[in-house]
């Protein structure tokens, strides 16, 4: 079953991979959908964007303006998206791409991933027989329900900056290319990379992105809250007007993510106690080999040892013989002579003069 806290509680299913959060619907009903699924189905409507926006502005510190929405390789049938992943692809009006991606699933290889995705966009962007000064600059937001990489923080950002190895100075573009580009630095033509891991926020929202987060986290915009886009959220995500249809598919949404998180409870909860269990029976046999070795040092008799261990004659005689090879000191080392050679050249023979 899984961990219930309370009725109206946070319900959290946690393991060594991945961490889903989700709020029950016991006796207090949410009242906003989740970012996930307005990315789905809502925000993807030009009446929307502003809500989308607001958010690309709070974390980019820029005025975003979103053009369209671009075709991504996640725009599948809702039946098979399940849980894993939803992703969205935008441009802006300074004809960036963003590629916005929610993964709830643990995926080791995801840096990877994330720099696959970026490296697809950059090549699908660029016509044929385009010069190399039309490649669009790619932002890869990734909002991420599990723990990636090792770090406390719970917004990352990646760039790719040119560093001296000798005077330790960045490498800036030149005059011409600044003119030609309109940019200072090749991070600002490279792929940068956003990481948000929702679950290391502390519910403490000190700035308007901030706010943002813990409506990523906790599906609940609070009052007072006043970063852009946020009040839009909160009037157009609203369940309950929502039509019939669109709760019903909501509800479908929702009952799959809780019927993922009990299978990653179940599927790894298992092999989590048959590990214990596994891990207590070879601490055991260490235990008695401990005790057959001190056995074996005071003198006790092989059958002694045995009856009280139960361990056989041939296991004690393994860590007797285990324990001498230990214990055995290594040959001191010796100069030696210097070995004559194996071939010796033969000795020159004196010439005798003719008489």
């Amino acid at each position: 079953m899984l961990p219930w806290k309370g009725l109206c509680d946070i319900l959290v299913v946690q393991t060594d991979f991945a961490v889903v959060r989700r709020k029950t619907t016991m006796t207090k009903p949410r009242k906003l959908v989740s970012f996930d699924w307005a990315i789905k189905r809502l925000l993807r409507s030009k009446v929307n964007f502003d809500i989308l926006e607001g958010f690309l502005s709070e974390l980019l510190k820029d005025d975003i303006k979103i053009l369209s929405i671009l075709e991504s390789e996640s725009n599948r049938d809702f039946a098979r998206q399940k849980t894993n992943r939803l992703d969205l692809k935008v441009t802006n009006g300074k004809n960036e791409i963003i590629i916005i991606e929610i993964q709830y699933e643990h995926e080791y290889d995801y840096f990877q991933r994330i720099l696959f995705s970026a490296s697809m966009a950059v090549t699908e962007h660029l016509t044929e027989g385009s010069a190399y000064s039309e490649v669009v600059k790619v932002i890869s937001i990734n909002i991420l329900y599990f723990d990636l990489g090792h770090g406390e923080d719970y917004i990352y950002r990646g760039q790719t900056v040119f560093t001296g190895l000798h005077r330790h100075d960045e490498l800036m573009l030149s005059s011409e290319q600044r003119l030609l580009y309109r940019q200072t630095s090749p991070c600002e033509i490279f792929p940068e990379y956003y990481l948000i891991k929702v679950n290391n926020f502390d519910n403490v929202a000190r700035n308007t992105l901030d706010e943002w987060i813990y409506f990523l986290k906790n599906e609940e915009i609070k009052p007072g809250f006043k970063a852009r886009g946020l009040q839009q959220a909160k009037t157009r995500l609203d369940i309950m007007k929502l039509s019939e249809a669109e709760r019903s598919e909501y509800k479908r949404y929702s009952n799959d993510l809780h019927y993922q998180a009990s299978m990653v409870e179940s599927s790894y909860g298992l092999g989590k106690l048959e590990g214990h269990e596994k891990g207590r029976e070879e601490g055991k046999q260490e235990t008695l080999e401990h005790t057959a070795l001190k056995m074996l040092n005071k003198g006790l008799d092989l059958e002694v040892i045995s009856e009280i261990t139960g361990l056989t004659h041939g296991q004690i005689e393994a860590l007797r013989k285990n324990e001498n090879s230990v214990k055995e000191p290594a040959a001191p080392y010796k100069a030696g002579r210097k070995l004559k050679r194996l071939t010796s050249r033969p000795k020159k023979q004196k010439r005798s003069l003719p008489t």
